[in-house]
C-alpha cells in the first residue's frame, strides 16, 4: 500500500517554521510521506497560519479556493488548517471554505493525525481549539530541516500587552521549560552532529519568569557553553524590558555564544512607545545598544522597527531615524503599520494616511539601507570563519559560489575551495567586497575545517528518505536570505 504523501505551507515566524517541524515529525510518526517538490499535489495539505500580518486571512483563503477543484478532483484528499489564524477564527474557517477538513489551533498541534482521522472517518470537519498549552511542543516528534543547525524552544506565550500585537491572545501567556529539558535537547541535537542552535521564545530573554527565576536566561547561555562540541549558541527575539547586564555579561564571556543580537525597536519616540504599551523608553534602549557594543565591539545588531504607529507625528518619526543613526543597526526589518482587528491600537484615533506611512517608510529604508552598506564596507579585509549554508545563496548555482554564515550571522558567498565541503563544515576567508544585504570572499579559501554537522549532513543526504524518529536536526529557511535571521514573531511582536 502506498503511503499518504503531505505538504506543509508554513506562514510568519520562526515559532510557527519550528511548529511546522513538529506538524512534519508527527505526520510522518504516522506514516504520511513528504510529498516531493516536483509532485501534482499531495494527499493531505496543512496550513500553517499567521494572523499578524494585514491580510494575512485573504491570502489563507485565496490558497483554499485554489485548493478547492483539486480537492474535488482528488478522492480521500484533506486540507487542515493551524497556527494562529486557526486559533483567532475558529468555525469561521470551515463556514467560509466548507472544504477544509480539520481546524487546529496553536495549543494542540499534536492532534493534527487524530483529527486528520477523525475528519476521514466521520466524514465532517473537525475544528478544534484548545484554549491552553496541552504539553511542551518540544516533547513532540519532530521532523527537522537542516542537519546541522536547530531551533530550540525556550518558552512559549508571551506575557506582554503592546497595543499593537495580537500574538499574547492566540499564543497565551508565558511558559517555559525546565532548564535540564532544554539542555537535555540540545546535547541529544549535538549527538546527532549538529553545531548551532538557535534559542528560540516568542520573549526569549523574559525566560525565568515563568520558574521565577530572574537570571535564568543568562544561565542558560553559560551552560549551553559548557556543552562540548556545540559550536555556536543564537536566541531569538529579546525585548529590551527584560535585557539585563548579566545577559550582555553571558553574552560576551561564553565563547560559544555568537556576537549578534536581534532587539526590537518599534518606535525611537519615548511617546510612540507609551502609546504601544512597550515598557522602555529611547533613552533605556540606545543604554542597551551602547552597553552590548562595550562588551562587544563586533556584534551586528538588527531590529523590528512600525512606521505609522496612530498618532505619529513627524517630530516621532525624526526620533525614529534618529535612534536608527544613533544604533547603526545592520539589519532592520521595517513595517507598514496595519491595523488588526482584536488589538487595542486598531481602535486608536490618529490612523495616518497610507501616503503618510509609505512615504516614511521609504525615507526609512533608504535611511536603513545606507547604514547597511557602510557597517557591512567595515567587513572588507576581516578574515572570518563562515558555517557553510545549504541554499542561502540564490545565485550560488551561476556564479559557481558557495555561502555561509559569519559568527554575527552576516551572509557570505565565497569561492568555492578545490576541496571538497560540505553544508555544516567551517571555512576560513578574507572578505574582499560588501553589499547592503550580503558580503563577498573573493579569493581561495584560507582554510577548510571539515565537522560532525557536515558528517550529519552527508549522511542524511546519503540515506534514502525514510520516516524519522525522535528529535531530528536543523535550521529552516524562512523565505528568501537574510543578512540576520528574521526575528520571530514575524510581526514585530516583541
Amino acid at each position: 500500500m502506498t503511503a499518504k504523501t503531505y505538504e506543509l505551507r508554513t506562514f510568519g515566524c520562526q515559532m510557527n517554521v519550528h511548529d511546522s517541524e513538529r506538524m512534519a515529525g508527527l505526520l510522518e510518526d504516522a506514516g504520511y510521506v513528504r510529498a516531493p517538490k516536483d509532485a501534482d499535489g499531495a494527499d493531505v495539505v496543512v496550513f500553517n497560519t499567521c494572523a499578524v500580518r494585514e491580510n494575512a486571512d485573504n491570502r489563507l483563503y485565496g490558497n483554499l479556493g485554489q485548493l478547492a477543484p483539486k480537492k474535488a478532483a482528488r478522492p480521500g484528499m484533506q486540507i487542515a488548517v493551524g497556527g494562529c489564524l486557526a486559533q483567532k477564527d475558529r468555525d469561521t474557517i470551515v463556514k467560509r471554505a466548507p472544504w477544509v477538513d480539520v481546524v487546529f489551533g496553536t495549543h494542540n498541534v499534536g492532534k493534527l493525525p487524530v483529527l486528520l482521522e477523525r475528519a476521514r472517518i466521520q466524514q465532517e470537519a473537525q475544528v478544534e481549539i484548545a484554549e491552553s498549552l496541552e504539553a511542551f511542543p518540544s516533547t513532540l516528534p519532530t521532523r527537522r530541516e537542516s542537519a546541522y543547525a536547530a531551533w530550540v524552544s525556550i518558552s512559549v506565550g508571551c506575557n506582554n500587552t503592546c497595543t499593537f500585537c495580537i500574538v499574547p491572545a492566540l499564543r497565551g501567556k508565558e511558559k517555559d521549560r525546565r532548564p535540564g529539558d532544554i539542555l537535555a535537547e540540545v546535547e541529544a541535537l549535538v549527538a546527532e552532529g549538529v553545531t548551532e542552535i538557535t534559542l528560540l521564545g516568542q520573549n526569549v530573554n523574559a525566560y525565568g519568569s515563568d520558574i521565577g527565576d530572574r537570571e535564568a536566561f543568562s544561565k542558560l547561555l553559560r551552560a549551553c557553553g559548557r556543552i562540548d562540541g556545540l559550536e555556536r549558541v543564537r536566541f531569538t527575539s529579546p525585548h529590551p524590558r527584560d535585557f539585563t547586564d548579566d545577559v550582555i555579561a553571558a553574552m560576551a564571556e561564553t565563547p560559544n555564544v555568537m556576537p549578534q543580537l536581534h532587539m526590537p525597536l518599534q518606535s525611537g519616540s519615548s511617546r510612540v512607545l507609551k502609546a504601544m504599551r512597550r515598557s522602555y523608553r529611547q533613552e533605556r534602549f540606545l543604554s542597551i545598544i551602547e552597553n552590548v557594543r562595550a562588551a562587544m565591539p563586533d556584534a551586528a545588531i538588527s531590529t523590528d522597527i512600525i512606521v505609522g504607529f496612530p498618532g505619529e507625528t513627524e517630530e516621532d518619526f525624526e526620533e525614529t531615524l534618529h535612534v536608527v543613526r544613533e544604533a547603526r543597526f545592520a539589519q532592520a526589518f521595517t513595517f507598514q503599520y496595519s491595523k488588526r482587528p482584536g488589538t487595542p491600537a486598531a481602535e486608536m484615533a490618529g490612523q495616518i494616511p497610507k501616503e503618510v506611512v509609505q512615504a516614511r517608510y521609504e525615507r526609512l529604508v533608504a535611511l536603513q539601507e545606507e547604514i547597511s552598506w557602510e557597517e557591512n564596507k567595515k567587513q572588507v579585509g576581516r578574515t572570518l570563519e563562515l558555517m557553510v549554508a545549504e541554499g542561502e545563496g540564490r545565485k550560488d548555482g551561476a556564479t559557481q559560489r558557495l555561502s555561509g554564515r559569519a559568527p554575527d550571522s552576516r551572509l557570505v558567498h565565497f569561492t568555492r575551495p578545490d576541496e571538497p565541503v560540505r553544508p555544516g563544515d567551517m571555512v576560513t576567508v578574507e572578505i574582499t567586497y560588501a553589499a547592503p544585504h550580503h558580503l563577498l570572499a573573493e579569493g581561495p579559501a584560507k582554510s577548510v575545517r571539515r565537522t560532525r554537522a557536515g558528517d550529519a549532513w552527508e549522511a542524511r543526504h546519503a540515506a534514502p528518505s525514510e520516516k524519522p524518529s525522535g528529535v531530528l536536526l536543523g535550521l529552516p529557511k524562512v523565505g528568501a536570505p537574510d543578512p540576520l535571521p528574521a526575528p520571530t514573531g514575524g510581526c514585530s511582536a516583541c
